[in-house]
């Protein structure tokens, strides 16, 4: 494409310059005047809108040319703010487009100019009631600009602004957008929108694209929590920053009194006025006062919060993203997915609770050339305002045309994957006609993202989280289906696969119900009967493989394993399955595994042993089992070994569970290897 010659234009870009004439342009232009100007997208697609939204290429050249002149004479670069200045002085008026800010000094209105340099502009009080967004952040804008001085003033403050107009469409019809949008097929509007937001679509599986699209789910939906951790240089905050003239992206700390609005009521926060508030390195949130994160805590559930003596509500919805350092699979193994965050919120299982979708932006590709597009897509503008019409629409009941969620959903799921559906169906099908096939797709991936969430609530290891298997059932055949997450999850981290001799599941249970979940390795070297435990086992767990040890030594004979022993060394290894380090008790599950080991027998496979034993082999049962077979259940297991001792507590259990693992019942050590073991 170096040569000039425009990118050839395929059957979706005819279709978008027939069906949406004057709202579309064209991506590769935007990258071509951006290079040279550092201004947003979606100031330079207001430009290119207006003056290259056509598809003759003829137009284009003349049109590019008129946006490079406008850039060139009438965009205040942040260096030039003296020559700019000097215009105005000259000419006596001059217009420019520049980000305006104001504020209130004792009684008085004064607006900055950001790039003019100059934060004493007087400006008409009809725009600031006009735009309220002026007082937060400041809006770009055309400006007209008079120079006056006045006796009064000898000199001073002599720039007046005469006229202030916003680079934002200034009118958006639903209807018309609803009414064009079914002449397109659903694949072909998932690209359109995928290329509106700079994108190449060609290159992307379905799954990808829908996860770009959740990114938008901000902008088209009140109230809605999203979070998004993934690797540098994968584009995180660009829609926040770039695609919409609505939404604010904060970098580096912020107080109360500017997010949430002042005491006084005199001035509102910034989730009363944007539509998007984005926090860009979520890292700077440790920085934050602590009452920045408890005020979110309430907002993030409510969309309400208290200044003052009373409480106030904002429609902005929050996004979160952050950097991983590690790759996913290490992430995944050694801890949890919030383990980015700031301690502040990581620690917070409140807030996290409260995100609607985490999105694995381990997942998107780091921006290369080939990603981006040289093709058609709305001008980001009518992208922002089509999706800000939307807000005011409410799509959260749509599931329950064909599905209804499963039993592990509570309330705040259920919120969460509303609000995912109806944003994506916001995105998709603005009228909301959806068939149950496209619906279930959108349902799934809303299901998966609050899952996320929920998975590493669960790995922190709080009870309360533990019913993550998550499903919807459709309606008119009663099927129900699961949906997990794909780098992981509470599938199967008990395998159902035949494990080697040696190894057995096990778990141990704390006071206040958090679950430790083990995999519990025994191998055989020649030696003298040495007991050899790996590293990282230690306290009760170390006490408990000893004393199962001892017991083993005493009754070798009895057990029939007396050559194996005296001849052999045992290696241990306990492997932290769910990596919370739950102190656990564990020596039943040795005992099996070290018989299992020198018998050379597996025991059968999706087995989890429970219980603890004495010197003398008397068991020792666990102090609750709802919770060890939840996670149990949770992670795949099908049978559990129980001390007999604990069969009262079996009431406890509820009848799923039951239903999914089958309990064993057991006296004494010998007894629990002989159910167990296959083959002998």
């Amino acid at each position: 494409m170096s040569n000039g010659t425009p990118p050839a234009r395929d059957a979706l870009d005819n279709k978008a310059n027939q069906l949406f004439a004057g709202k579309v342009v064209r991506k590769d232009l935007v990258r071509k005047v951006k290079v040279g100007a550092n201004v947003p997208v979606f100031v330079l697609e207001f430009l290119l809108g207006k003056y290259c939204a056509s598809s003759d290429e003829l137009a284009i050249q003349m049109g590019l040319q008129v946006v490079n002149d406008t850039l060139a004479n009438n965009y205040i670069r942040p260096d030039e703010s003296a020559k700019a200045q000097s215009k105005v002085k000259e000419s006596g008026k001059y217009s420019f487009i520049d980000k305006v800010k104001v504020r209130l000094v004792d009684s008085d209105y004064w607006a900055e100019g950001v790039n003019f340099n100059n934060k004493f502009l007087h400006i008409p009080s009809q725009y600031v009631r006009d735009y309220e967004r002026l007082l937060m952040g400041g809006v770009w804008v055309q400006v007209d600009m008079r120079f006056e001085t006045d006796e009064e003033s000898k000199g001073k403050n002599p720039f007046w602004i005469d006229k202030l107009v916003p680079i934002q469409i200034a009118t958006f019809d639903l209807d018309e957008y609803r009414n064009v949008r079914k002449q397109f097929t659903t694949d072909e509007w998932l690209d359109l929108i995928v290329r509106s937001m700079g994108y190449e679509p060609g290159e992307m599986s379905r799954r990808l694209k829908l996860l770009f699209l959740v990114r938008l789910i901000p902008l088209a939906e009140r109230n809605y929590n999203l979070v998004e951790l993934g690797p540098r240089g994968t584009g995180k905050s660009y829609v926040v920053q770039e695609v919409s003239p609505y939404t604010a992206l904060l970098t580096g700390g912020t107080t109360v009194a500017n997010l949430f609005g002042h005491m006084s009521g005199r001035q509102k926060g910034m989730v009363q006025i944007w539509d998007v508030v984005g926090f860009d390195e979520v890292a700077d949130l440790q920085k934050m006062p602590k009452e920045v994160i408890t005020t979110m805590k309430t907002y993030c559930e409510s969309g309400t919060f208290q200044r003052g003596q009373e409480a106030v509500a904002g429609d902005a919805s929050i996004a979160m993203f952050g950097n991983t350092n590690q790759p996913i699979d290490v992430m995944v193994q050694t801890g949890h997915l919030f383990a980015p965050m700031p301690d502040t919120i990581r620690d917070d299982m409140a807030f996290i609770d409260r995100l609607h979708f985490y999105l694995p932006g381990w997942e998107i590709p780091q921006m290369r050339n080939e990603l981006f597009t040289d093709h058609y897509g709305f001008v980001v503008d009518y992208l922002a305002e089509a999706l800000r019409d939307m807000r005011k629409h409410n799509f959260t009941e749509i599931i329950d045309r064909f599905f209804s969620m499963g039993a592990h959903l509570n309330a705040r799921d259920r919120k969460a994957v509303r609000k995912t559906v109806s944003g994506l169906i916001k995105i998709l099908f603005p009228d909301g006609d959806v068939t149950q096939e496209e619906l279930a797709e959108i349902l799934e991936l809303a299901l998966e993202g609050r899952r996320r969430v929920k998975e590493q609530l669960k790995k922190m290891g709080s009870f309360e989280y533990y019913q993550t298997s998550f499903s919807y059932t459709v309606q008119d055949t009663g099927e129900e289906r699961f949906v997990g997450v794909p780098e992981q999850g509470g599938r199967d981290l008990i395998s159902a696969d035949p494990l080697s001799p040696g190894s057995v599941y096990t778990a141990g249970v704390t006071s206040d119900g958090t679950v430790g979940l083990y995999r519990l390795e025994v191998s055989v070297s020649s030696g003298t009967a040495k007991l050899r435990l790996a590293g990282g086992i230690s306290g009760a767990m170390k006490e408990s493989v000893q004393r199962a040890f001892s017991y083993v030594q005493a009754k070798k004979a009895e057990l029939g394993i007396t050559r194996d022993l005296e001849t052999s060394d045992l290696h241990v290894e306990v492997i932290d399955l769910l990596g919370n380090r739950v102190e656990a008790e564990i020596g039943v599950a040795f005992f099996v595994a070290a018989y299992s080991a020198l018998r050379k027998a597996p025991v059968s496979p999706a087995l989890l042993v429970l219980g603890d034993m004495s010197v003398q082999g008397n068991i020792k049962p666990l102090r609750s089992l709802t919770e060890p077979l939840q996670v149990a259940k949770d992670n795949g297991a099908k049978r559990s070994l129980i001390p007999i001792e604990n069969k009262r507590n079996f009431l406890d259990v509820s009848a799923d569970i039951m239903e999914h693992v089958d309990p064993v019942f057991y006296g004494d050590p010998k007894t629990a290897a002989m159910k167990v073991l296959g083959n002998l």
